[in-house]
């Protein structure tokens, strides 16, 4: 692929491992930007991870490019999350129905580029700029995108989960807007979990009640750690329970035992475990990432079924966790109407694409308009499920 160009007195260039930015270049980009101090997922050591595991790279169909902007002094200016993606797996924005209507009609969707962070629907800024820069490095970033695809002759590029200033950037300079659903917690200023559960109806409430007593009555027993305490037998014992799961629900587990590892070494101050044991065995795990003012849930993995203690160590731990730390939100991921139930409401997610392919664009353009009509009607039906009281 070829490389970015000059724009004025700035170079862009693609960076193929992020190991060649120092990160405190990177992440200073990154806390410089609005929102991006409570995006662990963007900090350079989880990228990095990511790579020197081998999680993306090599075979994966995800060919790390990102994007580096520097000022005529070699300062860096800019930077966003950017890879080529030879299939659509490990996204969350499902785009299998686009690449089939381009196969059918003679064209090839893959590789198309994608500025996201693997395996990780968490919404977050994209394009990371200091505050120092001069006017323009956003315009610059998404320029780039869209030449690097017309010049390699891809489909498309493609930017899933971006918050909304960096989606709307992205639209003002004619990219397609998608929205989509996850499932967020909102904390108003609750003491305890009971004191949360006090906003419940009458009956929703006993029922979470009713799934924690049934947890603690097992005999499980429950830990929820965070930095020097997750050792390295969690970690192996986490990354068992979640390839059994990866295995039996999805086929082949995104992430190795060398990112679990990596994570450990590099932010284990940003990690929040849940680990559930039965007598000395390790039944259940849930990894949240934490950053400043949220808790994110990542992954799941259990070895047996036990009544709902997937929703304890995901969902009650995560909410029990963010009060006790005074956290305001926890984000609980996408898919899952089962969480409105346990107090996770609806929100509105965004992503933007950019589709050469002129017939293609017609088509997604076409479809893009009729979806939103239909998701935004979906999210008001799921908000009329809401748990919580009408006068609370």
């Amino acid at each position: 692929m070829q490389d970015g160009q000059d724009l004025d007195n700035i170079s862009i260039d693609l960076v193929d491992d992020i190991r060649t930015i120092p990160a405190a270049d990177w992440d200073a980009c990154l806390l410089d930007t609005p929102g991006g101090a409570d995006n662990p997922f963007l900090r350079h050591a989880f990228l990095a991870a990511l790579e020197v595991s081998g999680s993306v790279g090599g075979d994966t169909g995800w060919d790390p490019r990102h994007i580096a902007v520097r000022g005529a002094d070699g300062v860096l200016l800019g930077v966003a999350p950017l890879y080529v993606k030879y299939h659509s797996y490990g996204e969350y924005v499902f785009d299998h129905a686009w690449a089939n209507a381009l196969d059918r009609a003679g064209g090839d969707y893959y590789p198309k580029l994608q500025s996201a962070v693997p395996f990780t629907p968490v919404t977050g800024p994209r394009l990371l700029v200091r505050a120092t820069a001069p006017p323009g490095i956003h315009a610059a970033i998404i320029a780039t995108l869209a030449s690097l695809t017309r010049r390699n002759d891809l489909s498309g590029a493609h930017v899933t989960f971006p918050d909304q200033a960096d989606h709307d950037r992205l639209v003002e300079a004619g990219w397609l807007s998608r929205i989509g659903t996850q499932y967020h917690w909102d904390n108003r200023g609750y003491r305890t979990f009971d004191d949360f559960l006090a906003a419940f109806s009458s009956r929703k409430r006993k029922m979470v009640r009713k799934e924690r007593q049934t947890v603690a009555d097992s005999g499980l027993s429950l830990f929820t750690l965070t930095g020097a305490d997750i050792r390295e037998e969690h970690w192996d014992a986490f990354d068992r329970l979640y390839r059994s799961t990866s295995d039996r629900k999805w086929g082949s587990p995104y992430l190795t035992r060398d990112f679990f590892f990596q994570l450990g070494q590099d932010m284990a101050d940003r990690v929040v475990l849940v680990m559930a044991r039965d007598g000395g065995r390790w039944v259940g795990g849930a990894l949240n990432m934490m950053g400043e003012t949220t808790l994110y849930g990542r992954n799941w993995g259990g070895s047996e079924a036990y009544p709902f203690l997937h929703f304890e160590a995901c969902y009650y731990r995560a909410i029990d966790f963010a009060i006790e730390q005074g956290l305001t939100r926890v984000e609980a991921g996408a898919q899952g109407e089962h969480k409105i139930q346990r107090g996770y409401l609806p929100v509105k997610t965004f992503s933007a694409h950019y589709i050469a392919h002129r017939g293609l664009r017609y088509a997604v353009t076409d479809f893009l308009l009729k979806e939103r009509t239909a998701m935004e009607a979906h999210i008001a039906e799921l908000l009329a499920e809401s748990p919580y009281r009408q006068d609370g």
